[in-house]
């Protein structure tokens, strides 16, 4: 059944590369009626869909304005940032074991030594900000210039994609994520495959879902995919987060009611908190032992 499944979703993604630049912000389709999903969970936001299931192919939007202006990415800078760390050698693969530094954080799943299955389900935020110093801002830079990633500017307080001047829209995190999953950007297949998998979230008999999550203290991301047969489903949702951890569970809410319209995603039995994994797990603008400040970020 598996193989099956794969095979069927090879060929929607051999369809899919001739065409991935064909969609864009400027032919999105405003949907009115998605606003009852967001006062629902009283939320303010925008959310962005690209369909390409074989006979469904649309571009989706809610809140074009939004979707159009750029925002810190937070954590789902992890996605780019882990294939950046992988090209750059300073990690192996999702194995190695990245030693703590010994320095006592008020997250305890930070306190021990890490890979990047840890670091990307806990958003040890430490674990990237040593990736960053060993990269490099220049060659920062360079990989978002190459992956033409929101405004590809690396620099301001650290880190840059939390406190710092890079930013993004939730229409380019679409488009990222089309060439991500098509294996269209300029990294090694296997490097891309390792962070497919760290992205897993759930799956069924015939779906995948893989997504990250992200918060800089004030605005909640949920971006990432559902793989089906007849094609895959990209969402980028951002929202604003009055009631900082509060609101951190209407990330994941809002897009899986949205996607059940759809017929994209299935009912869950009983629902989640937050992204599938821990609701409060921080994206922390400190790299001290101290508690993250009121203004942190959290993933």
């Amino acid at each position: 059944m598996e193989t099956h499944f794969h095979l069927r979703l090879a060929i929607v993604i051999l369809l899919l590369v001739s065409s991935i630049h064909a969609a864009s912000a400027d032919n999105a389709t405003e949907q009115r009626g998605w606003e009852r999903f967001f006062k629902e969970f009283k939320a303010e936001g925008t959310i962005a869909i690209s369909d390409r299931r074989i006979g469904s192919e649309s571009e989706l939007v809610f809140g074009n304005e939004r979707a159009n202006r750029r925002y810190s990415p937070a954590s789902t800078f992890k996605i780019p940032h882990t294939l950046f760390a992988l090209d750059a050698g300073v990690i192996r693969d999702e194995s190695e074991t990245i030693p703590w530094d010994g320095v006592e954080r008020s997250i305890p799943a930070w306190n021990h030594d890490q890979n990047l299955r840890s670091s990307m389900r806990n958003s040890v935020v430490w674990v990237y900000q040593k990736f960053a110093r060993e990269i490099g801002e220049e060659r920062e830079r360079g990989y978002l210039k190459k992956i033409q990633y929101g405004n590809e500017d690396p620099t301001g307080k650290a880190p840059f994609w939390v406190e710092g001047n890079l930013c993004i829209s939730a229409h380019e995190q679409i488009e990222f994520l089309k060439r991500f999953y098509t294996n269209q950007l300029p990294f090694s297949v296997d490097h891309q495959r390792i962070v497919k998998e760290l992205m897993l979230m759930e799956s069924g008999t015939d779906w995948i879902l893989r997504a990250k999550s992200g918060w800089s203290g004030s605005i909640g991301w949920w971006v990432g995919w559902v793989e089906r047969p007849t094609g895959v489903i990209y969402f980028a949702l951002n929202i604003d987060t009055p009631n900082r951890m509060n609101d951190l569970p209407k990330r994941e809410q809002i897009t899986r009611a949205i996607l059940i319209s759809l017929g994209a995603l299935e009912q869950r039995p009983t629902e989640q908190d937050g992204t599938g994994q821990p609701a409060t797990r921080p994206e922390s603008k400190s790299d001290s032992s101290s508690p993250p400040p009121l203004g942190g970020g959290r993933g």
